[in-house]
């Protein structure tokens, strides 16, 4: 699990099955100081997270496939919470 920004959306005409219905987010890893690092992830996100906020982002893909409901799904990150600004 690490620190992201949601810096965009995912809009695709055609994608695998199993992302039927989620929201596709682009989200960028930071540090605990907000400083980005690495390269950008998709998550699927069940949390409707809004642009620029800071998220939670899980890489257990085994997690992700349970959530799709599809065991060979190509699923690999998923938002798992949202951080509230209030809090830090």
């Amino acid at each position: 699990m690490y620190l992201a920004r949601v810096e965009g959306t995912i809009t695709s005409t055609v994608k695998h099955p199993s992302f039927g219905g989620w929201r596709l987010l682009i989200c960028q890893p930071i540090d605990s100081a907000g400083t980005a690092f690495g390269c950008p992830v998709v998550a699927i996100d069940p949390h409707s997270a809004g642009m620029h906020e800071i998220v939670i982002v899980s890489t257990d893909g085994k997690a992700a496939r349970r959530a799709v409901r599809d065991n060979r799904s190509p699923v690999r990150h998923m938002i798992t919470g949202i951080v509230d600004p209030k809090a830090t």
